[in-house]
C-alpha cells in the first residue's frame, strides 16, 4: 500500500507464546518541496496528502500569501517531490531553523513574529473539546490502521463540529497539512480551535496563531515558551485533553472559568 500512508508488513508477536502476524506500518519517506523549480525544504513525512503539506508549509512560512498565487501543483509519481509553481517570483529564505522534537521539523521563521491578542468572542467547554478529541482518530483513520502517527484537527466552536483532520508522522507536518487542506478546500480557520495529538512547542503555537485559532489544545504538554506566547497572544492553551480530563494554561475565560477563583 505504498503512497497511501502505510505499508503492509509481517511481524512476530509474543504474549506467553510466539505468533506470526501482519498489518500496517506507518509510511515514512523524504518529502521535498520545490517552488518555481527551486528546492525549498526536505523533511521526513508520510506519503499521503503531500499537496496539503506543501501548501500549508509554504503558507505557514509566509512564502505563499494566497491560494490564488498557485498556478500549478504537482506530486511526483513516487510521491516524494511536490512541485509548486507560483504566478510570481519568490525569494527563498536561506536561514533554516530545525524545530524541537523528533524528526526535526523545518522552519524559516522564528517566534519574534507578533500577533494582536485574540479577542474572546466565542466560548466552548471541556466536554466539547474532549468529544472532538475522540473523533480526531476514528476507526477508519490512518492511526487506527498503523498507529505511530500524529493528527491535527479543526474544530468549529460555533457548531461544535470537527470539520477537517490531517495525519502525518510529524506533529509539525500534521498542522501544515491541516492548513494546506483548508486553503485548498476554502475552509476558513480563523476563530476555530486547533487540536493536535502532539506536544505544543513554540513553533506549533505560532502555526496555530497564523491560522487565527484562539483555542489550541493537545493530548500532551506545552513548553514554557508556548505558555508565555499563549499568554501574550491571549490564546486559550489546553493540554492533557484525554480520559475525561484537561488542563488549561492560558485564557481560561473561553471555557467559562474565572481565573481569579478557579470556578465558573
Amino acid at each position: 500500500m505504498k503512497n497511501r500512508g502505510s505499508e503492509k508488513f509481517q511481524w512476530w508477536d509474543f504474549h506467553y507464546d510466539w505468533q506470526k502476524n501482519s498489518g500496517e506500518v506507518i509510511g515514512e519517506t523524504p518529502l521535498t518541496i520545490y517552488v518555481n523549480g527551486v528546492e525549498v525544504a526536505t523533511f521526513m513525512g508520510t506519503p499521503l496528502n503531500q499537496d496539503w503539506l506543501a501548501v500549508g508549509f509554504l503558507a505557514n512560512e509566509s512564502i505563499l500569501n494566497s491560494i490564488d498565487e498557485i498556478e500549478d501543483l504537482r506530486v511526483t509519481t513516487e510521491g516524494c517531490c511536490i512541485d509548486v509553481l507560483l504566478n510570481r517570483s519568490v525569494e527563498i529564505p536561506d536561514k533554516i531553523i530545525f524545530t524541537s522534537g523528533c524528526g526535526k521539523g523545518v522552519t524559516f521563521s522564528n517566534n519574534q513574529i507578533e500577533f494582536e491578542p485574540f479577542p474572546i468572542t466565542t466560548l466552548t467547554s471541556p466536554e466539547i473539546i474532549l468529544q472532538a478529541f475522540k473523533l480526531l482518530q476514528t476507526k477508519d483513520s490512518l492511526y487506527a490502521k498503523a498507529r505511530g502517527v500524529h493528527a491535527a484537527g479543526l474544530l468549529d466552536l460555533e457548531e461544535n463540529k470537527l470539520i477537517k483532520v490531517a495525519e502525518d508522522i510529524g506533529r509539525h507536518n500534521s498542522i501544515d497539512k491541516l492548513r494546506g487542506a483548508c486553503l485548498l478546500e476554502g475552509i476558513p480557520t480563523a476563530g476555530r480551535a486547533l487540536l493536535t495529538t502532539g506536544r505544543i512547542s513554540s513553533e506549533m503555537i505560532r502555526k496555530g496563531a497564523l491560522m487565527g485559532c484562539p483555542v489550541i489544545a493537545s493530548r500532551t504538554s506545552p513548553t514554557s515558551l508556548t505558555v508565555a506566547l499563549a499568554e501574550k497572544w491571549n490564546i486559550t492553551l489546553i493540554g492533557y485533553a484525554r480520559h475525561g480530563k484537561l488542563r488549561v494554561y492560558c485564557a481560561p475565560e473561553r471555557l467559562n472559568i474565572n481565573r481569579n477563583t478557579g470556578g465558573s
